[in-house]
Formats: structure tokens, sequence, C-alpha cells
């Protein structure tokens, strides 16, 4: 199969021609375990048109905007196929019905993300938790048996050859097209560029998009610090990867900095190798010092395509994930703002007029909530990034897991933060129960992103760890809930150190065991959450974005 976009933007065209790699059936055809499907709602995701002030910004900066939304949806094709298939353009074509088409192209397939993967359509059977990485007929087992070198690699598919044996395929070939043109639009707004450092990053990142080496480009990352416009793009995350979390999904973010948010931020990193030394684990848990060269800025995110516009939307970014970066540079921590607050007005503050006790309602505040998704990024920076056995990086070691834990562990020790650098004077006059409480009503939100999202896992087993030691208090009569504060600093520190401990060991049973025990949503906790969607509560937000949006065309 082959298709062809022409993307024109200020003279520059980009011919783009796409070959199927061997191996790329869409995995709706090939499941063959039917399932109960549900219907599409849409209705469950608030629109949001994605904005910022460009008045700023000269005519070069405006046109580089174009450019580098030119070269996200690049990537939002390429992870369109590694959720679900190479002609996923002429499977949405044959869906009659607006709405589950719409549903079809926010999920990017046919299964619900925000409802465990549940399909919507009839006859499509499981989402492989696979995606589109591997052949869908491939089991662990064939796998983990197969020889072949790199198999856990980020940057591979996994395909059959002539023969039918399991081989590599790197991604650099396998979408060469697409990529070089991918790179060829970041070397345009390179040239448009008034930060020379941004300028260099851009054509590091042009090349690590055609040769699938992303650490040069990481590295450098970490020093690009006096450019107003900024790009996260790749093949990133893992979360798409269910089946083993080897491999990355493509994606990509295009920002502006909030200067004056970000002047607020810039100091919180410094204190991460005290925090470290205060983790409550024995040493050979917390033996690594974080980074201390790390950034903290706040943007407004004018376009997400890719793995970030899948399902739940990020409001936050800490990258990159290279644990060699991370030890060595530390990471950068962006806050998307505008995304956030979006979050915040639509979601989190009816689920709060709905489900927190009258009686700690004030305490949920947008300060709050921006405070404490900021820490959770600053938090991936705590711990440890290999076994203290020396078997590897726990996230090679947690496999599947990894990505649950990790923002498990993330959300735990933001808190863990902030109550620290409350009691150090370091937030300045502030309530700490706004963080506590605020905190709690977020857990609502997320949890309902569903099982099939490690937000969602972490969230769910935060939830019942939390609702067991008594932290969060569930009023019978009202069904709301307040936070015990004399008890929540003891649940903080209980959850923080099994989750420590259960990476530093690299400890797969043992994190399969907690979310399979905690990580549920029972009975009386769904009845809560219905009441939410009884209210008409949306679940995440979506976007209208792009050029128009933002004046640019």
């Amino acid at each position: 199969m082959s298709f062809t976009k022409i993307l024109r933007r200020s003279g520059v065209a980009v011919a783009l021609t796409t070959i199927a790699a061997c191996g790329g059936e869409p995995p709706a055809e090939l499941s063959i375990q039917p399932l109960e499907t549900i219907a599409p709602r849409p209705e469950v995701y608030a629109d949001f048109t994605l904005s910022a002030d460009l008045d700023s910004l000269s005519d070069n900066q405006r046109e580089m905007i174009g450019l580098l939304i030119d070269a996200s949806q690049i990537m939002d094709d390429l992870f369109w196929r590694q959720a679900y298939g190479d002609d996923y353009e002429s499977w949405l074509a044959t869906i009659a019905d607006a709405d589950t088409r719409r549903y079809a192209e926010l999920n990017y397939g046919p299964w619900d993300r925000l409802d465990g993967d549940k399909p919507f359509m009839e006859g499509v059977g499981r989402k492989p938790p696979g995606a589109n990485f591997y052949p869908a007929d491939m089991s662990k087992e064939e796998f983990e048996a197969a020889y072949l070198p790199g198999k856990n690699g980020l940057y591979s598919l996994v395909r059959r050859n002539e023969d039918g044996e399991l081989t590599l395929l790197a991604y650099h070939v396998a979408y060469a097209a697409e990529l070089k043109a991918a790179a060829d639009l970041l070397h345009a707004a390179a040239k448009l560029a008034e930060s020379t450092e941004f300028a260099n990053y851009l054509k590091l990142r042009a090349a690590a998009l055609i040769s699938d080496n992303y650490q040069i480009s990481d590295m450098y990352w970490m020093d690009v610090r006096d450019n107003d416009i900024d790009v996260v793009i790749g093949a990133i995350e893992t979360y798409e990867d269910a089946l083993f979390g080897y491999r990355a999904g493509y994606e990509s973010y295009v920002l502006i900095k909030d200067l004056e948010w970000s002047d607020r931020l810039s100091r919180f990193a410094d204190f991460l190798p005290a925090l470290q030394e205060g983790l409550p684990v024995p040493d050979e848990y917390k033996w690594e010092t974080p980074g201390t060269d790390s950034d903290l800025n706040a943007y407004d995110v004018v376009y997400y395509a890719g793995h970030s516009n899948a399902g739940s939307k990020t409001i936050a970014i800490n990258l990159p994930n290279d644990e060699e970066v991370q030890l060595s540079r530390g990471t950068r921590r962006l806050q998307l703002k505008n995304a956030m607050q979006a979050k915040f007005d639509k979601i989190l503050e009816p689920i709060a007029d709905v489900l927190i006790d009258e009686s700690q309602r004030e305490y949920v505040t947008f300060d709050a909530f921006f405070a404490n998704t900021m820490f959770h990024e600053v938090a991936h920076g705590l711990g440890i990034k290999n076994t203290i056995d020396g078997r590897g990086t726990v996230r090679g070691t947690m496999l599947d897991m990894a990505s649950s834990m990790e923002e498990g562990k993330a959300d735990i020790l933001g808190l863990y933060m902030i109550t620290e650098l409350h009691k150090a004077g370091e937030l300045g006059d502030v309530d700490l129960r706004d963080y506590y409480v605020t905190f709690m009503s977020s857990v609502f939100r997320s949890i309902r992103f569903g099982a099939s999202s490690a937000h969602g896992k972490a969230n769910m087993v935060r939830f019942n760890f939390f609702l067991d030691s008594g932290a969060f208090v569930r009023d019978a009569e009202s069904g709301r809930y307040q936070v015990d504060f004399d008890k929540m600093e003891t649940a903080m520190t209980d959850l923080s150190r099994l989750l420590l401990t259960l990476q530093g060991d690299g400890d797969y049973d043992g994190a399969v065991e907690l979310t399979e025990s905690r990580g549920v949503i029972k009975p009386q906790l769904q009845g809560d959450l219905d009441r939410l969607t009884e209210a008409s509560i949306p679940v995440d937000i979506t976007f209208q974005q792009g050029v128009a949006e933002l004046g640019i065309e």
C-alpha cells in the first residue's frame, strides 16, 4: 500500500511516500477473540482550543511554528501505524457513523483508551497488547525464545520474514521516507530559529529521527535554555507496548514558553540531592545522585501529535528517558500550563463539587494542582534507575509493569517533595491542606483514565492504599470524601517505601501482585465514579489545534 502527502509551508514542499513494511497488517483484522462491544462515547472528551499569546514572536518564529506542526503531523501518522496498522486511513474512511469515526480518531483505533481498551466497534476483538509493534500471532514465549540480538530495543518493529521467523526492522528503515520528510522540516525550521542553540538542537534531532540514535540530541537538549519556542519530537514513550514495554511510540509537542511562570519554578530542581538523601528507604535504594542540571519551566502547548494525543492527554513532561542522560545531566520538566488549566476548569473542579466533602472543598485550587503535577515530574528524578543487584535498569527488569510503577512512584514522591519543602519553608505562605485535598481530587480524575493507562493503574493502586490506610475517608451518608491530615503523611511514607523497594529490587512479581490486589476499582468506588458520569463531567480533553487556531496560516 502507498499514499502521498504534500506538506507546504512558506515555500517548503515535502513529498511523502509511505510504503507499508512487511508484516504490517492491522491488528483489528487478525484478532480472533470476539468481545462484547461498548458504545462510542466522544462526549467524554471536552473540547479545548490550543492557543497562545504570539504577539511577542517574530515573523520567522511564527513561520517556524508552522513547520514544527507539519513535522508533528508526520509523527501522528507514524503513531497511527504503530498503534493500529498501515492502512488506518482507508479503514477510517469505511466508518459511516460520525460519532464512531470521531471516537476512532480520538483513540487511534477501535479500542477505548479510557475504558480498559474495550472495543467500541463490532468484530475487532481485543487490542493486541503489543499493538502493531509485533506480529499479531506472536506469543510472549516465541519472542523470548527467539535469537534476536537487540530485541528489547526501543526503535525496531518485530516482523516475520518469508520463512515465518521473527526478525527486527529498524524504525529508520521501516519509516525512512516519513522520517526524512520530518528531518527536512526540522532543518527548515532551524534556519528560522532566533536561538542558535535551538537551531543546533533541531539539526541534531533531525539526525536522530533518521538514525534512531537519540542520545546525542537528548544530551544537547539539556543545554537549550534561551529559546521561547520548543519541540519534543520523536519515538519517546513506551506505554503503547503493553506486551513488554520495550518499544517507543512516535509523538510530538510544539511549545511556547511562559516566561513569568518559568521564573517561579526554576529553583526547585536544586533540592533533588537533599530530598534523595531523605527518602524513607535504606541507603542502597537511594545510592544514585540525581542530576542537578535539570530545567523546570512552564509552557503553553500549541500542538499535540501521536502518542501524546491518544486518549488521556499529558499535562506535564519529564524527559529525556535515557537513564545515562538522567544520571549525568538530570532531566527537563515541562509544565503544560494551558492544558493543565483546561483540565482543572473542565474536569477537576466539577469532580470536587460532586465527591469532595464541603468542609474541604475550599482546598481544591489550581495553584496546588499545578504544583502537584510539577513535583510529580520532578520526582521522576528520585529513587534509582538501576536495580540494587546489578541485573540492569529498573525499566528493563520491570517490563510491562515499568510504566505504572514509575508513574506511581512519581505521584507519591511528588507529594513527599511538597511536604518536605513546606516543612523547610521553601514554598512560601501556602496551606499544605491545599496540596493534599487537591491531590485526592486529582486521583479521582486520573482513575477515570482506565486500566489501560499507566497513570490510571498507578492512581487505582494509590487510591486503595490511601483508603485502606485511613488517609482518605468516605462519608457513607453523603458519599463524599475528605483527607485525614494526621494519617496522610504516614500513608505517603509507607507507599513511597513500598514502590521504591519494588523498583530497586526489580521485583516484577511484586509489582504484578500490588497491581492485581490494589489496582482495581471496587464496587463502591465505581458507584462514585458513575455519579461523575451522570453529572456529565468529562473524563479528559481533546483539542482544536493547528495553524488556523493560532492565526498563522
